[in-house]
């Protein structure tokens, strides 16, 4: 997903890339507490074994590791609270037809900043490696970088 100058990447979920077919993406907003956001402008947040989910026809997020936020008082969040994803109703629809159709996840890639006040998912709608494709996918990548790597070393002699 392009992303525009004034956005802020705060977190990435490197391992999804490496677990999951990435097959379509979309962006979609989070509902946090003021305690929570904070956390995320400080960039306290994991999103490594994150998900999403359908429940009673609303999409939320699953799993996710939003800090505490050290300078507040007695309230604070739970860290690992499930979180409400906003999206329009008609783009819900099609994404849970689609989900219940193939047998596919959702899988968060990165939380990000929308011009230093809104927070952002992009979510992955996702088909799972097996250990196949995996294996096979780290094979292209260490060849690529041999090749790079004789192609900078040709330059240079």
């Amino acid at each position: 997903m392009e992303q525009h100058k004034k956005d802020k990447t705060v977190a990435y979920n490197r391992k999804a890339r490496h677990d999951y077919i990435i097959l379509d993406t979309f962006e979609c907003g989070i509902a946090l507490t003021g305690t929570e956001i904070k956390s995320v402008r400080a960039g306290k947040v994991n999103l490594r074994d994150s998900y999403a989910k359908f429940e009673r026809g609303e999409l939320w997020l699953m799993n996710a590791h939003i800090s505490p936020y050290e300078k507040a008082s007695w309230y604070q969040h739970d860290p690992r609270q499930n979180r409400k994803l906003l999206m329009h109703r008609a783009e819900l629809r099609k994404l849970s037809a689609k989900i219940k159709e193939k047998g596919l996840t959702l899988v968060p890639l990165s939380m990000y900043l929308k011009e230093e006040r809104i927070a952002k998912i992009d979510l992955a709608l996702a088909q799972g490696k097996n250990a196949h494709d995996r294996r096979e996918a780290l094979s292209e990548r260490d060849a690529k970088r041999s090749i790079a790597r004789e192609m900078r070393n040709r330059a240079r002699g």
